[in-house]
């Protein structure tokens, strides 16, 4: 028999998030009866709004159900940020009163209560300002041991985790689209994560990724959010744009006289969705030429680096962890993945991890930035 534990259910966690916010700052903040009151309907309000931004998509209203997500993830966002700063808080009163005196601690209880909700109030608006901001380019040399000179300068653009959905939607595409396309690179590489609803609610939103311009076109592979949102009907559409979606194959491309293998991977937990799509680097690159110029893979997952580096890649592009996406949870990502942002180097494999181009859940991006990344390759130093 399989016990069940609701109360370890991400949502709930997050949810009961507003339970000890309302314990430590409401009292502190010296706003009378009233304004403790209106605090604990506000906060009742919240426990409710943040699951319901999860499920909004199964919503038949689609204008409400982007409300109710639009509302419920702000509310999200701030609430994890209010809670952050409400443990310092705990954590400087403890430190006060041990190290001064408790008449001390004591006089800083209202004040501190006061500039935890202040800040977590800016770092929302700002990370929000951020979040929606057409993303920067971030410029990457990338050196290849034995790399042709016809390949010296071979560029390519990245952009991953869109996250087309509730508060992403057209208009964010299309910028995304326009700012990709004036980097005249000469491969566009989309890993994953580009989608979080069906084929019929976004199919709108995301037409404009048909007008991505490359030399060699753009290719796609699988994030563990198109298995979410009906992988099979989104790779057909992602095909029908134009795209060449790559699952645990490779293509060859001839560029100047050189040839370079492009390979991709579905993502890394695949399997549990379809075991037939078990994600392989090495089933990816298999028939490949041995003298190609340079091997690269794109995997959505970081996770795949280890076997990428066995099956002999050179370069491998991925995304996945948003970098954290937004303070103090950018600190917690390098626990749960091995890489989580920037160029790595796993033996002789060159590990690139975006920070991602969109964002999921909470609107924010506070210190961590959205992007879209401008790669070349260039000759490694002898």
């Amino acid at each position: 028999m399989t016990v069940r534990r609701p109360f370890l259910n991400p949502l709930w966690l997050i949810a009961s998030l507003p339970g000890y916010i309302g314990l430590r700052l409401l009292p502190a903040l010296s706003i009378g009866p009233l304004g403790v009151c209106a605090g604990i309907v506000l906060l009742a309000a919240a426990c409710v709004l943040v699951p319901q931004s999860i499920r909004a998509r199964s919503m038949r209203n689609q204008a409400i159900a982007d409300r109710v997500a639009w509302i419920g993830f702000v509310t999200m966002g701030f609430l994890s940020t209010l809670f952050v700063m409400t443990v310092l808080r705990d954590l400087l009163l403890l430190c006060v009163h041990l190290v001064l005196t408790a008449q001390k601690a004591a006089s800083l209880t209202t004040p501190s209560a006061r500039w935890a909700l202040a800040l977590a109030v800016f770092c929302t608006l700002a990370g929000l300002i951020i979040a929606r901001r057409r993303p920067r380019v971030v410029r990457i040399d990338i050196p290849v041991v034995d790399l042709p000179g016809a390949l010296h300068g071979f560029s390519i653009a990245q952009i991953s985790d869109v996250h087309v959905g509730p508060t992403i939607k057209r208009g964010f595409v299309e910028r995304i689209v326009a700012r990709v396309n004036g980097l005249n690179a000469d491969l566009i590489a989309v890993t994953g994560d580009l989608v979080d609803g069906s084929v019929q609610q976004l199919s709108s939103h995301t037409a404009p990724l048909a007008g991505l311009i490359a030399r060699h076109g753009a290719y796609f592979v699988t994030g563990n959010h198109e298995y979410y949102s009906g992988e099979r009907a989104w790779t057909r559409e992602i095909r029908r744009l134009g795209l060449t979606v790559l699952k645990n194959e490779h293509v060859v491309l001839a560029h100047d006289g050189a040839s370079l293998v492009v390979a991709g991977v579905t993502d890394y937990g695949a399997h549990h969705f379809d075991p037939a799509q078990q994600s392989d680097p090495a089933a990816a690159l298999h028939g490949a030429p041995a003298d190609a110029g340079a091997r690269i893979l794109l995997a959505h997952q970081p996770s795949s680096a280890a076997a990428a580096a066995n099956a002999g890649f050179d370069l491998q592009i991925s995304g996945h962890t948003h970098g954290g996406q937004f303070w103090p949870w950018n600190l917690f990502v390098p626990y749960f993945q091995p890489f989580t942002a920037g160029l790595h180097r796993l033996r002789h494999l060159w590990v690139y991890v975006n920070r991602g181009t969109g964002y999921w859940g909470p609107p924010n991006r506070f210190g961590v930035p959205s992007e879209i990344t401008h790669i070349r390759l260039v000759p490694a130093a002898t």
